[in-house]
């Protein structure tokens, strides 16, 4: 069992390169067996001023870094975590539960993120382009925002964390965080990363509290210029609105209710493998989760009954545990919504073929586990089919034909991932012109993201930003436009193009 250090078990704010006590303290529990594991500030909205007011200097003294050199800290910052590599997986299952071999996988993704973003230092391209007049040159180039509002979830704490503070960073920016109340430790332990990275004071700041205090501070303070979002719908709503007043630039990446598509010439046992990772890795506790099954009827009796019988083989308990695959849900009010969408679901006429109980024998009593569930005889407009549920739980529901497919994914308010299993090339790029989410997956489940790739959705899932990738950079940058006129005389735009 991993053993935590005093400053890991009584954790602090990170504000201006100094580790700030805060009196006003929550408990933070191991999902897997509901013990305290740890002591994490509830701030209040000062916490914020101070940390802004520290960034907005030292963002104007890191942006005259040349870029190459910020992005060799993120290549210490990258090398230090791969040799942290098991220390950080551990911390990670212990307070998000989710299976050591996930958050091996976790973890790597923030070191990929950091190489990956620390190249982007040489780089940062912008354009040159001919002008309309004789001697004249133009061209644009990126600009760091300067103080940056990231708000993180806790179901993937060190990931989407790298995706959001690694550009920003090697941007010019200053970063303000603030993680999941439910899993601070990783937050803590990139901070100190960063720390003995030797990052500048005031580069990066950490802030644990709740949304409505030290999130709404975040989104309120003039000194922060953009708020990065991961989360629930409801409040990125509630984001984009308080941004919007301000003219604040704002990127929301929220929900999802991605299908897995079976055509009647699958693979059946891939898509059945397919199916068990996306659908009951992390406990359904990911935006990228198959909460769907959408099945040809030529192969949905097959499909369902494999997919039962590789459901019984799946183990669940801590996520320690290596031979473990599935871990618990992160708290009570998880588990509280799953058990309501199971009653849901059987009101509404569909059969419950799996699963559908909170597991309480023993070993299991002290954490917070749930069966993996599937549904059947499950119609597309059922809520179940529709709404967000974010636990091991799948609605099977049966098409006629390749084209009732698509349009049974693309018939719900999100727009995150879609996959199709099928051996015909042409209903392959079918799907990838037809589908309309923002990932889409070709004999393969719904997860699985690269951070070479940008990550995001369409419609509800988010509002046309991405994570990760280059694209990624467009949320902690500005575009500016230059013009060197060498002439020696005005010359106007538009108007002198006849001189």
């Amino acid at each position: 069992m991993i053993t935590l250090t005093n400053e890991e078990r009584n954790l602090k704010n990170f504000i201006n390169g100094e580790w700030t006590e805060v009196t006003n303290k929550e408990k933070v529990y191991n999902p897997a067996n509901g013990e305290v594991i740890a002591e994490v500030p509830n701030s209040s909205a000062e916490a914020i001023t101070q940390a802004a007011e520290s960034a907005g200097i030292a963002q104007r003294e890191w942006a005259l870094v040349p870029a190459p050199q910020r992005a060799e800290l993120l290549y210490k910052v990258g090398t230090m975590m791969k040799e942290r590599k098991e220390r950080l997986s551990q911390l990670l299952t212990l307070e998000n539960g989710k299976v050591i071999e996930e958050a091996r996988g976790e973890v790597q993704e923030g070191i990929d993120m950091a190489f990956y973003m620390a190249g982007e230092g040489r780089r940062l391209f912008g354009q040159t382009t001919p002008s309309e007049l004789k001697d004249k040159f133009a061209m644009s180039e990126r600009c760091p925002v300067g103080v940056v509002g990231i708000i993180t979830p806790w179901n993937f704490p060190i990931a989407i964390a790298t995706w959001k503070s690694f550009p920003a960073i090697v941007s010019g920016n200053a970063v303000i965080w603030k993680p999941s109340s439910e899993t601070p430790l990783m937050a803590n332990e990139l901070a100190r990363i960063f720390e003995e990275a030797g990052l500048p004071k005031g580069i990066l700041h950490v802030v644990y509290g709740s949304g409505t205090t030290v999130g709404q501070a975040m989104i309120e303070h003039d000194a922060i210029r953009v708020i990065s979002f991961t989360g629930s719908n409801e409040t990125g709503r509630k984001v984009a609105t308080e941004c919007g007043k301000q003219l604040k630039k704002v990127s929301l990446e929220m929900g999802g209710k991605n299908a897995v598509i079976v055509m009647e010439d699958a693979d059946i046992d891939l898509a059945v493998e397919g199916i068990l990772w996306s659908a009951f890795g992390t406990s359904g506790q990911r935006c990228t989760a198959c909460s769907r099954v959408i099945v040809h009827k030529a192969v949905r009796k097959t499909l369902e009954e494999r997919l039962l019988e590789a459901m019984k083989n799946l183990t669940t308990g801590d996520g320690l545990d290596s031979n473990n695959k599935i871990g618990p849900i992160i708290n009570q009010a998880g588990l509280d919504k799953i058990l309501k969408y199971i009653e849901i679901g059987k009101e509404e006429g569909a059969k419950l073929a799996a699963g559908g109980k909170q597991l309480t024998v023993e070993n299991y009593e002290k954490g917070f586990y749930f069966e993996p569930t599937l549904f059947t005889d499950v119609t597309i407009d059922m809520r179940i089919a529709q709404e967000e549920i974010f636990g091991p739980v799948v609605s099977l529901i049966e098409v006629n034909n390749f084209e009732e497919a698509i349009a049974a994914n693309n018939k719900v308010k999100y727009g995150l991932s879609s996959s199709i299993f099928t051996q015909d090339v042409n209903r392959v790029f079918q799907a990838q012109r037809d589908l309309d989410t923002g990932i889409v997956y070709v004999n393969a489940g719904t997860t699985g993201a690269e951070i070479h790739l940008p990550f995001g959705g369409t419609k509800g899932t988010g509002n046309g930003h991405r994570d990760s990738g280059v694209q990624a950079l467009d949320v902690f940058t500005e575009w500016k436009a230059v013009y060197v006129d060498y002439s020696g005389k005005l010359q106007r735009a538009q108007i002198d193009t006849d001189a």
